[in-house]
């Protein structure tokens, strides 16, 4: 996650490469652009306050540049600042925005552009909300926006080893990454996380097809394939890191959970435990936790470990489940 100091040093030594570069002429972009588009992004103008609707959209899906089409920000990024311009706290990757220092207008601010085609987007703030405290404030015409059916689930059931494995076995699920979340500290580290001072736990976040797998269909996976009557910890693993959590977006995934835990209490004696929480932030974990098992399941953890758990899935909900 970016943080002022990191769009600072950004501004000051230089922007991160980007993946790809896509250069035109001035009369080039002029040919492919509306006459206001042309305005903000190739010479740095700024829109009308409140002259967009997108202000007011805040659906999922992704927000591209304009011009060439980078994708660019988030939609679960996204928040009102009732500044009158879309707002988000995040880019989508780190290097897809370059920043520049600009002192024009009689201010100092940090101008934000595409690091592909260097269209002029807005300007970055440090007044948006924690975690990151970052707005990026961005002009409305200089973004478009990108349907998408990908759905994010974030769940905490253990180590994160072990629920990665199993999600990825899931039909419907996209991606599964690793990291922490349920803590006040920025940017944990897993020796920080593993102390259990940090408040986080190991968590998993799902990205998934709505319409090849629910979120009820995921949340009563996830209770069913790890010990959710466990108040802290999961077997061999011990601490308040590794407890049972399910984080909701939306009021309708906040009941669903509660329904979910109902429907699988009345198969268990001891109590679930599992805490339902407000998603707030989700810290992707360091590299080498990304993929464990896939990279290499003959390594004893995943022998002695997570086989066993995916044996357990496949048996309750099949070789390719999606419950």
């Amino acid at each position: 996650m970016l943080k002022w100091i990191d769009v600072l040093k950004f501004a000051n030594n230089g922007n991160p490469p980007a993946d790809q570069r896509v250069e035109k002429t001035e009369a080039a972009w002029e040919a492919i652009l509306t006459p206001e588009q042309f305005r903000v992004t190739r010479q740095h103008g700024t829109e009308r306050a409140y002259s967009s609707e997108m202000c007011q959209l805040f659906e999922p899906g992704k927000y591209a540049c304009v011009c060439c089409d980078t994708l660019l920000f988030d939609g679960e990024e996204k928040f009102d600042s009732g500044t009158g311009w879309p707002s988000f706290t995040q880019p989508l990757l780190p290097n897809t925005i370059a920043y520049h220092k600009d002192r024009g207008q009689g201010m100092y601010r940090i101008e934000t552009v595409c690091n592909t085609c260097d269209a002029h987007l807005g300007h970055v703030f440090q007044d948006g909300p924690p975690p990151s405290g970052l707005r990026y404030c961005m002009n409305a015409v200089a973004l478009k926006k990108v349907a998408t059916k990908e759905r994010r689930a974030t769940f905490g059931g253990g180590c994160f080893w072990c629920t990665e494995a199993l999600f990825q076995q899931l039909r419907g699920v996209m991606d599964v990454k690793s990291g922490y979340s349920g803590g006040a500290f920025a940017n944990p580290t897993y020796r920080e996380v593993a102390s259990g001072l940090t408040g986080h736990a190991e968590v998993i976040e799902v990205t998934y097809l709505p319409e090849e797998i629910t979120f009820e269909e995921l949340l009563v996976i996830h209770l069913t394939t790890h010990n959710p009557t466990i108040l802290r910890g999961q077997r061999a693993d011990k601490g308040t890191q590794y407890r049972s959590l399910i984080f909701y977006r939306t009021p309708a995934e906040q009941q669903m959970a509660i329904a979910a835990i109902a429907e699988v209490q009345k198969s268990l004696d001891e109590m679930i435990v599992t805490e339902v929480v407000p998603f707030a932030q989700f810290y992707p974990a360091e590299a080498y936790h990304q993929n464990y098992y896939a990279a290499d399941p003959e390594k004893a953890y995943c022998q002695n470990v997570i086989e066993p758990k995916l044996q357990q899935l496949r048996a309750l909900y099949g070789p390719r489940p999606n419950h």
